[in-house]
């Protein structure tokens, strides 16, 4: 009965997003009008997350699906009206006050941390925290550097706000930002600028919501449906995981502690119990390095790292250098998938796992599928990208690695002739020169002074015209 349900309720959303305007084609695209099945717009051919769509309530119940009935529950949250799992964003809104001064935050267990001061100001930017996220309260202090004392600022200093729409959860607030800092400017999700843009970009093209529902794939069979269910299972049990920033010191104390209490309490050991430490959280032993696992460069002492339970946590890694091994992309709010021995984003895991169609970019679940041009396909989606005619067993032309019927083609992508001014045809021999083209034959490619067959020949060209020598072209310019 579950598998029948998820057969009957399949859909695209085909209303979701319909005429945003196209972010990459501008005038160009008429708005988005969903493909019914490809996942891209019928009138650009670009992708929703291309479009000027407001995407967050999506993204939110998509993320939450995934964390649904794994340990990282505490993460969403139902909706009253529907019973839909919601990721809970942690965005963040803090207030900067200068170069010299630093944020006192309370940390989720006792003790104050205060926050290291830090060589640059923030990024810029500045909004209201999204809806249905947390804001953190702040209270601007001033960090003495021979101390560990600490002042709070007057009022008529003058603040700045800085929301970010995502923050690490878990950690305290200063490693937080610390942590946001220590990546590329242009992928901090500070609101409103390219790194917002980024993050939405990669949460939806590292985890596509059909890498996780039936509901969102295109006429799964109850067999199929039954499949994907148990590799969705599969890999949220053996694979999937949030990273966790903490100090390295903390954590080298925090595993130290586990492995002085005997058997078994190194159980207890995660990087959140390291991160609700504050710098003078425990008692600093002999000074240790520690080498991030990607780059293999050292950590800089006092700054954070990103630790992946499932990876264990000896290995630790550079926030810039938490990426998928396949296509070294950020691993989007830290989410990733680890398999043997390696950070994968959701999507290239998948295709570590099972084959992609090439047109509609679900993984297939069938034993019955094709492969052409370096690609996998569903049997009915081996079809033309323009027209949707099944290409089995026809011609067909790749175009930008998309198969294309040969009348789409012709009317689409074929260069015309100069001489007769009809297309070329994908099979026909042509000669290029620049960006004028003829067919490579004695009616089409000769002299336009002495109309001599110029296949093989040498010749010159001007203004759209060719020669067989300088005479002919005197002698027809004349």
């Amino acid at each position: 009965m579950e598998i029948e349900r998820e057969v009957k309720k399949m859909t695209l959303g085909h209303d979701f997003g319909a005429g945003a305007a196209c972010l990459k084609c501008k005038e160009k695209c008429e708005g988005f009008e969903l493909h019914f099945w490809r996942k891209i717009c019928r009138n650009c051919k670009c992708g929703l997350a291309d479009h000027n769509v407001h995407m967050e309530s999506e993204e939110s119940k998509k993320v939450g699906r995934l964390f649904e009935d794994t340990k990282y529950t505490g993460l969403i949250a139902k909706l009253k009206t529907d019973g839909v799992p919601t990721y809970r964003g942690s965005a963040v809104t803090i207030s900067l006050a200068g170069p010299a001064s630093s944020y006192l935050v309370p940390p989720p267990a006792s003790g104050a941390s205060v926050v290291p001061p830090t060589a640059a100001p923030f990024g810029g930017g500045t909004g209201a925290t999204g809806a249905g996220a947390t804001a953190v309260s702040v209270v601007p202090v001033t960090v003495n550097a021979s101390s560990a004392a600490t002042e709070t600022l007057g009022k008529d200093t003058p603040m700045q706000c800085v929301t970010y729409e995502w923050a690490p959860p878990g950690a305290n607030k200063y490693m937080a930002v610390r942590y946001i800092e220590l990546l590329p400017p242009e992928k901090r999700p500070v609101v409103g600028s390219e790194g917002a843009v980024y993050r939405r970009q990669q949460m939806a093209c590292q985890l596509p919501e059909h890498d996780q529902d039936p509901s969102k794939c295109h006429e799964l069979s109850p067999a199929e449906v039954k499949t994907m269910q148990q590799f969705v299972r599969k890999y949220k049990d053996e694979a999937l995981g949030m990273g966790d920033v903490c100090l390295p010191e903390e954590m080298a104390l925090v595993r130290a502690a586990g492995e002085q209490g005997g058997p078994g309490a190194t159980g207890g050991v995660t990087a959140a119990a390291a991160g609700a430490m504050g710098p003078g959280g425990g008692t600093a032993g002999p000074q240790q390095s520690f080498s991030c696992s990607h780059c293999e460069q050292p950590m800089r002492r006092g700054e954070p790292a990103v630790y992946a339970e499932r990876a264990g946590y000896d290995r630790l890694w550079h926030p810039a250098c938490f990426v998928c091994c396949t296509c070294s992309e950020l691993l989007v709010d830290m989410i990733y998938f680890w398999k043997k021995g390696k950070l994968y984003c959701g999507r290239h895991y998948g295709d570590s796992e099972k084959p992609r169609c090439g047109g509609c970019d679900e993984l297939i679940f069938s034993n019955e599928y094709t492969q052409a041009e370096n690609q996998n396909w569903h049997l009915k989606h081996f079809c033309c990208f323009d027209c949707d005619c099944v290409l089995a067993g026809e011609t067909y032309v790749m175009e930008k690695d998309k198969p294309v019927c040969t009348p789409c083609y012709m009317i689409n992508y074929a260069v015309r002739c100069v001489a007769c001014q009809q297309p070329v045809e994908p099979e026909a021999q042509r000669v290029s020169y620049g960006d004028s083209h003829w067919h490579a034959e004695p009616e089409c490619f000769r002299c336009s002074g002495c109309s001599k067959c110029l296949v093989g020949e040498r010749f010159m060209a001007g203004q759209d015209k060719l020669f067989c020598s300088v005479d002919c072209k005197k002698k027809t310019t004349a």
